[in-house]
């Protein structure tokens, strides 16, 4: 196999996650900036494929027309359509990404077809990711659908990373990890289900901010309205941060301080504690809104992160079954 194109695949494939976690953050400004409806039609945005910049260039009776539409008070505001354009373009730029990756991963096809099943896999589901977009907005935003949107491209991340570290499963069956317990990859597994889980209630808490907002309340008071879940999802965060405290921990002490695996638990540590503070930033300091993206952005980090932890484990335990063997 050419080494070039092994390398190539998996610095594409690396910069498509990369570009998947952008427009996680694009689509949480989005939300954040109430900026959903900002083009309220699809693919096109005010029925152009570069929107306007001023409302004297759409048709006077634009109101009319997508109230029609079912778009009732469609009020044009160059900020928000042109935040909602940015994040339909960065969807359209991990579109291209995901058909490279898929287009290079045929060099496996001889080695490993799994791997370019997943690439092709994570291909059609970023189609589908796109298709599902659209219905978003057909849907007026209701709170599921982008919650389902969202989730989506958790499994879409996931997906990716599994396929990246099966191509370097030969790297990563090196890893030590002889002096991690026995009991380190359950507690791992343990940590990504309650991230999983934080991530369902924040959408739910998110879901009631939307609610909240459109009440006209004043930011600063919104969080005396906030649901029981908040408090649940506020309270779990210490379990979050003891789980994942204790895996950091167990790293630090029992791999080698220049080793992958060393590296990844720095990175963990980094972000379960950014997330933590964007938290709290939220709860203190009346729901800022670029605390609200960044909040969310962590969260799928985390659980990324965590993800690739597990599969190093994997391969490196499948090493050491062959190595007893």
């Amino acid at each position: 196999m050419n080494p070039q194109a092994v390398i190539y695949f998996r610095r594409l494939g690396i910069l498509t996650i990369f570009a998947v976690y952008c427009v996680i953050l694009a689509g949480g400004i989005v939300r954040a900036s109430g900026a959903g409806m900002g083009c309220p039609d699809w693919p096109t945005c005010f029925g152009q494929w570069i929107p306007p910049t001023e409302e004297s260039q759409l048709p006077p009776d634009y109101h009319e027309i997508y109230a029609a539409r079912g778009y009732e008070n469609t009020q044009f505001n160059p900020v928000k359509t042109w935040t909602e354009y940015a994040n339909r373009v960065v969807g359209v730029t991990i579109g291209f990404l995901i058909f490279l990756t898929a287009w290079s991963s045929r060099i496996y096809l001889k080695t490993d077809k799994t791997i370019f099943y997943l690439s092709l896999g994570s291909f059609f589901l970023v189609g589908f990711q796109g298709w599902l977009g659209s219905s978003v907005v057909a849907s007026n935003l209701k709170p599921f659908m982008i919650t389902l949107h969202m989730l989506l491209a958790l499994v879409i991340v996931a997906l990716l990373i599994y396929t990246i570290a099966r191509s370097q499963r030969q790297f990563l069956s090196r890893i030590d990890t002889r002096l991690l317990p026995d009991n380190f990859k359950v507690v791992l597994i343990a940590a990504m289900v309650m991230t999983l889980l934080q991530v369902a209630m924040g959408t739910q808490v998110r879901e009631a901010v939307d609610f909240i907002a459109r009440s006209q309340i004043a930011r600063q008071y919104w969080r005396d309205d906030f649901p029981v879940i908040f408090y649940i999802h506020r309270s779990f965060s210490s379990v979050i941060l003891f789980t994942n405290a204790w895996l950091v921990w167990k790293l630090y002490r029992s791999t080698d301080k220049h080793s992958l695996l060393f590296r990844t638990g720095l990175a963990l540590a980094a972000l379960v504690i950014t997330a933590i503070l964007a938290g709290v930033s939220l709860d203190r300091l009346g729901v800022p809104p670029l605390a609200q993206p960044l909040h969310l952005l962590m969260a799928n980090l985390i659980f990324g992160v965590q993800f690739f932890l597990y599969s190093c484990l994997n391969y490196a335990a499948t090493n050491r079954v062959q190595a007893q063997s």
